[in-house]
């Protein structure tokens, strides 16, 4: 079991920057991959970046070169760096934890934070 606790969304202009954090809590040592999905009104979820225990990073196209996904291991902290933000950005963020028990993955999800992008 994972617990995961998002903060750091909130309403910024359009060309303004924030910084989401994910604290992870429990089996953390089964952790694979940490990652941040979104989820605009009336859409379906859709999968932002992930970092992998090997520090490995993927970005969706739409994200490339304005969020950066980085994580502090000693503190079982995700984070991500969201600048140049659009309006197209606004959406519930989430993040995600992947562990792999046994052979067989697991995902587990945090409670979402609020990204809005004024124009």
């Amino acid at each position: 079991q994972v617990q995961l606790v998002e903060s750091g969304g909130g309403l910024v202009q359009a060309g303004g920057s924030l910084r989401l954090s994910c604290a992870a809590s429990g089996s953390t040592s089964s952790i694979n991959a940490m990652g941040w999905y979104r989820q605009a009104p009336g859409k379906q979820r859709d999968w932002v970046a992930t970092i992998y225990t090997t520090g490995t990073t993927t970005y969706v196209n739409s994200v490339k070169g304005r969020f950066t996904i980085s994580r502090d291991n000693a503190k079982n902290t995700v984070y991500l760096q969201m600048n140049s933000l659009k309006p197209e950005d606004t959406a519930v963020y989430y993040c995600n934890a992947r562990l792999i028990i046994s052979g067989s993955s697991r995902d587990y999800w945090g409670q979402g934070t609020q990204v809005t992008v004024s124009s």
